[in-house]
């Protein structure tokens, strides 16, 4: 038996997480978050943040250590190679987390990975299905403005920084449509995952 595991992305403020809470709440399962792991690799004294600090100086970090992560977003949203050089440090890291917590779980558990960067970082072969979550431009934009206080122009920039939201949809076996109310996405939610149950 080939083990389930549903690939979560869509675009950036599309309600990625409403959708991985639900399915942990709800159905309780796994959900496996590259956010969460990409975190624990420039976690302060980590070998990847003293990387990045050698790159960019000191003024990524905070006062304790930590990482500056406006500073940084700054730095790889206005420079394609900066950001895919950072990404090129995070992603083995990540995808290494997911390889050794997968083992944690028998074959018959159904996984959640829930990957922003699923196709942009092309880990795609990691999952066994695709879920693009999405709703229309306009929307993606007032939820990143009001969730991120952005500029108009600094939320446009990290849309524009991804994969476009049509290609992730032409990509997908499942697409869930995040137009609408909370409700609306919870029934499409228990469809999908009836779906290829069945």
């Amino acid at each position: 038996m080939t083990q389930r595991i549903i690939g979560l992305t869509g675009g950036i403020a599309t309600g990625k997480t409403t959708v991985s809470d639900y399915l942990a709440t709800t159905h309780q399962l796994p959900i496996l978050d590259a956010d969460v792991y990409a975190r624990a690799a420039v976690a302060a004294g980590s070998p990847i943040l003293a990387t990045l600090s050698q790159r960019y100086g000191s003024t990524i970090l905070l006062p304790d250590g930590t990482l500056n992560r406006p500073q940084l977003g700054t730095i790889i949203f206005n420079d394609p190679t900066e950001k895919q050089w950072v990404e090129q440090q995070i992603h083995p890291f990540v995808r290494q987390q997911f390889t050794q917590v997968s083992h944690n779980y028998p074959p018959s558990q159904t996984l959640v990975y829930a990957i922003p960067l699923l196709f942009e970082a092309n880990l795609t072969h990691l999952v066994s299905e695709i879920w693009v979550v999405s709703c229309r431009p306009e929307q993606q934009q007032q939820r990143l403005l009001a969730r991120n206080h952005l500029s108009p122009a600094e939320a446009q920039a990290r849309i524009l920084n991804q994969l476009p939201l049509t290609e992730k949809i032409a990509q997908a076996h499942q697409v869930l449509d995040n137009s609408s109310d909370k409700p609306a996405l919870y029934q499409q939610i228990d469809k999908a995952l009836l779906k290829l149950e069945q």
